[in-house]
């Protein structure tokens, strides 16, 4: 588990049971401090990281991680502020294929054709 995580061991109960109502307060990107938390349910994934503006977009520099057998893949990164350009790179167990993604759980993103989410508070 993270330090800056947002989600408790209830909110892993509610998430299995799928009956957790407020996912979009835990999921996603949130501004925390002096920069965000990420966490994105990605089940088959073998890596996930995140990229954006914030780094270059560097598509390793900022690794998330599992949080439990849950399938959701978290991390604090510092420095990211509102309206911070991002997506997540995740890398498929399955496959082995890495696959730049938006966050589904994201509350703004850039207009079609482009396809970066935004860090929004």
């Amino acid at each position: 588990m993270i330090a800056n995580s947002l989600l408790t061991q209830f909110d892993l109960h509610l998430f299995n049971e799928g009956t957790h109502a407020h996912l979009y307060e835990k999921l996603g990107a949130h501004l925390s401090g002096e920069g965000a938390t990420f966490a994105v349910w990605a089940p088959n994934a073998d890596s996930v990281y995140v990229m954006g503006d914030f780094n270059g977009w560097n598509r390793t520099a900022n690794q998330l991680q599992p949080r439990e057998s849950s399938g959701i893949w978290e991390g604090f990164i510092p420095g990211v502020k509102h309206g911070t350009l991002y997506k997540y790179l995740v890398h498929s167990r399955v496959t082995g294929a890495g696959v730049e993604k938006a966050d589904p759980y994201a509350t703004f993103a850039e207009p079609p054709p482009r396809q970066a989410s935004i860090v929004w508070d």
